[in-house]
């Protein structure tokens, strides 16, 4: 369970939340490889859930009580290993590995090769639907976790989204948490010009859901506090709808799609590390 959200404990969030930038540029520079605009847009988001919100053991990777969290938009896995890292399910230093040959920290999670990854994922919009199944299990356990999956607005155009949101608002899976990373850019540039999603709120509405948002995705205490408001909600699935910066953090990389899937060089991984201080 989470504790009280001091301003101490809040200064010691910010804090994580630079280390997870710093690792996602780290290792990804070392890497040459990687996606860093989602990744940078979503570390409010797993910061909140990894050291303050979600119920869950390092040490017992597997514990059934544990909540649950699916990265949905698998190619964003550099903010997710980095805040699994930093909880200390595996040591930071193996972070250097990103996309080496042998090492478990592939280009999209594996949950075959490294603890506490709860899903497979790559391709895009499958995460919900796992997670459907997920809290359904949970339920017919008796087990009270929560499962939280993060999508993205990109991903938002995958028709498998809303089959997931329809079936879960059917069987009234008040346990299921989505969060929306909303950065508003994908690979070929912005999500409005090439499939646009608006009126999303809306959308999630008719489809049944609880609707928080939206929310600034990089405030920390809006984030936490829409969290702990759908962990309580009863009765449907809830949605927390998070307006974020892709690129987030990095003067750069913030709003620009070239950064969707490229690695930083060698002077850009030192400006942005600056930047980062």
């Amino acid at each position: 369970m989470s504790d009280k959200l001091t301003k101490d404990k809040l200064d010691l969030l910010k804090e994580k939340a630079r280390a997870l930038r710093r690792h996602i540029i780290e290792m990804i520079g070392r890497a040459s490889s990687g996606h860093p605009g989602g990744s940078l847009s979503a570390v409010e988001i797993l910061t909140a859930l990894y050291f303050h919100v979600m119920h869950h053991d390092p040490s017992k990777p597997h514990l059934p009580e544990r909540d649950r969290f699916i990265l949905s938009k698998g190619h964003a896995a550099p903010v997710l290993y980095g805040a699994l890292a930093e909880a200390g399910y595996f040591s930071t230093s193996y972070l250097k590995t990103l996309r080496q040959i042998g090492s478990s920290l592939q280009g999209h999670p594996d949950m075959l090769s490294l603890p506490g990854i709860e899903m497979s994922t790559g391709s895009l919009g499958q995460g919900l639907s796992v997670g459907v199944g997920m809290a359904l299990g949970l339920r017919l356990d008796k087990i009270g976790a929560h499962v939280f999956v993060l999508i993205g607005d990109g991903e938002s155009q995958e028709g498998q989204i809303w089959e997931a949101a329809m079936a879960a608002a059917h069987y009234k899976l008040e346990k299921l948490v989505c969060i929306l990373d909303q950065n508003k850019l994908q690979i070929d540039g912005h999500v409005e010009n090439i499939k646009g999603i608006e009126p999303i709120v809306d959308k999630w509405k008719a489809f049944r859901w609880n609707v928080i948002g939206k929310i600034n995705g990089h405030d920390l205490k809006a984030v936490i506090g829409a969290l702990e408001t759908a962990k309580t909600h009863k009765g449907s699935p809830t949605i927390i709808i998070a307006d974020t910066t892709k690129g987030k953090g990095v003067s750069f990389m913030e709003g620009n799609k070239d950064f969707h899937g490229k690695a930083p060089n060698k002077e850009e991984i030192q400006q942005a590390l600056q930047e980062l201080m």
